[in-house]
């Protein structure tokens, strides 16, 4: 769904010239409620304009359908055009780093002149961008904290990002999946890291095919230029500047190439050494004795393991961090996997910032095989997310109540929860004896980011009613890098008083060496989507693979849990 991505980033660069120039808050915000929309829907929006759907969605008006439309027809709409030309382009990329709005630039650009990102990146590191009306020394340390950050995205991607192409790719490919046997995406993106370079596909079929699928490779959507097609590699460069490789092996090579191509590079150094040791060589065409170069196999992953004496280690803990010596040993620890998943902590609706229903949000849970949700709506602090005061949540309790009526016959449960705010002082924002009606609360920090915030963290985990910290550390990966907090004691404290600690799927938080921690010491994690609109919640998966990637195992995870289990886990608390 590309085209969906391609729109929503025009309306959202849309609102920010807008905001940049002054313009009508009412159409700024329309423009942004559009690229929300159009960010999350679960329908390619081609679809949606054959099927007349377009016209029904609440918050997308007509005037946005016909530069929907416009878009689809010209692959431009005309009124971003004009509105690039009242901005100079270089500048408007300086919206997408961390810490500077559309006022910040406003302000650079009248004031002192700036018309380019390098003047401005000048003017931070000059000092000239101080003297600036409101411009105090932390937000300077921010904005250039921002410009670092975002200087280290544009190289590597997300792994959300790399998620989302690396799903659009295989659809792609899936169009002539008669032609291969065995289909993957490897590298970084199938360890799970959290950043990722390029994205790495294999694809395992007969040569007299490999043509065809690399012909067939080459007219993915987006592409701006194939930066070469052979007969087992391609390589093209996207319109967004990333690059997709993909090599094609035969079907008797598949596991030895998959092997090779996921790396890590430390992880396949070490397993050609023990290789090398035992008289065999490794490479992506598979293992052979070294001394006559007799093929001895390659056909699956745990095969070429097999043969060089280990286990086959989890594709995420390949990292060279001990995951050899235990599959040496026979030990490896046996991961969550997602088919244990059986619910998610941490989700919103539209009665606070989210962007579906609580209906859409349950019925996607529950096509997704899960088994139970959390409902974890803002509460009152959180003004700008909406937050739910007493007096709502009793409303929102009503619906559910009506919902499971429906769901629980089916083994589904929609569990009355709140993510609450924790405040400066430790305390939150709802009082004991609302929250002992919650059926799960999750506990988050929200303000004063900037300071050490284990305080608050441990007095809210004294707490018998909170039951999982959101988005323990506070980082957002690629955006914010998180507050001060002294880890050791808050995953020391979660163990002690029977909280669990989240891992944030969308914030990468918390970091695979942390999960690693608590799993040494038996701390107990919650994979969280944090979905703020149907569309998000299929990520779950992709948290399970960074719960794995910090050696996550399942009697340690809270998503394996029955909801009796649940249930059971806060009552031992309370």
């Amino acid at each position: 769904m590309s085209k969906n991505k391609e729109i929503a980033r025009i309306f959202e660069r849309m609102a920010d010239i807008l905001e940049f120039l002054g313009d009508n808050p009412y159409r700024i915000n329309t423009y942004r409620r559009v690229a929300n929309i159009l960010s999350e829907l679960g329908t390619d929006v081609e679809e949606l304009v054959k099927t007349g759907k377009i016209y029904h969605i609440p918050g997308i008006g007509p005037s946005s359908v016909e530069k929907i439309l416009e878009y689809l027809r010209t692959g431009k709409i005309s009124k971003y055009e004009e509105l690039k030309e009242k901005v100079p382009e270089d500048l408007l990329e300086l919206l997408d780093v961390p810490g500077i709005g559309p006022k910040t630039l406003k302000l650079a650009y009248d004031k002192l002149g700036i018309r380019s990102k390098d003047d401005f990146v000048r003017a931070v590191r000059s000092g000239v961008l101080a003297s600036l009306p409101g411009m105090g020394e932390k937000k300077l340390q921010n904005i250039m904290r921002g410009l670092e950050l975002y200087e280290r995205a544009k190289e590597r991607m997300s792994l959300i990002e790399a998620y989302q192409l690396g799903e659009d790719i295989l659809l792609h490919m899936q169009k002539i999946e008669d032609l291969y046997t065995n289909i993957e995406l490897a590298g970084s993106l199938r360890r799970r890291k959290e950043t990722v370079g390029d994205i790495d596909l294999l694809v395992a079929a007969p040569k007299e095919v490999w043509s065809k699928i690399h012909n067939h490779f080459v007219t993915f959507q987006g592409v701006k230029e194939i930066l070469g097609k052979g007969e087992t590699k391609s390589s093209i460069l996207l319109e967004n500047g990333r690059q997709v490789d993909m090599r094609t092996v035969e079907p008797h090579q598949w596991g030895s190439a998959l092997q090779y191509f996921t790396g890590s590079k430390e992880h396949n150094v070490r397993v050609r050494d023990i290789a090398k040791a035992r008289g065999l060589k490794l490479s992506e065409y598979g293992v052979f004795r070294a001394d006559t170069e007799e093929w001895l196999g390659g056909r699956t992953e745990e095969e070429v393991y097999s043969l060089v004496g280990m286990q086959t280690p989890p594709p995420e803990i390949r990292e060279n961090t001990g995951e050899i010596e235990l599959a040496l040993e026979g030990k490896l620890p046996k991961l969550v996997e997602w088919e244990q998943i059986k619910g998610d902590f941490h989700l919103h609706t539209n009665w606070s910032d989210g962007m579906g229903s609580l209906e859409e949000m349950a019925e996607t849970a529950y096509r997704l095989g899960l088994q139970y949700i959390v409902v974890g709506d803002h509460s009152p602090s959180a003004r700008v997310a909406k937050g739910l005061d007493m007096e709502r949540f009793r409303m929102q309790w009503k619906l559910i109540e009506r919902l499971n009526t429906y769901y629980n016959p089916k083994g589904f449960y929609i569990l009355r929860g709140c993510e609450v705010d924790i405040l400066p002082d430790g305390s939150l924002d709802l009082p004991n004896e609302f929250l002992q009606e919650f059926d799960f609360v999750v506990a988050s920090i929200h303000s004063r980011l900037n300071q050490d915030n284990t305080y608050r963290i441990l007095k809210a985990m004294e707490n018998p009613y909170v039951n999982l910290i959101g988005h323990p550390t506070g980082r957002s990966y690629g955006s914010r890098e998180g507050y001060p907090i002294q880890l050791d004691k808050v995953i020391s404290m979660a163990k002690e008083t029977g909280t669990a600690l989240e891992i944030n799927t969308f914030r990468m938080d918390l970091p695979p060496e942390a999960v690693r921690k608590c799993m040494e010491v038996g701390t107990m994690v919650a994979v969280v989507t944090d979905a703020h609109a149907p569309s998000h919640l299929r990520y779950l998966k992709l948290g399970v693979g960074l719960a794995r990637r910090g050696w996550a195992v399942p009697h340690l995870v809270l998503n394996t849990f029955s909801v009796e289990d649940v249930r059971e886990f806060v009552r031992r608390k309370r």
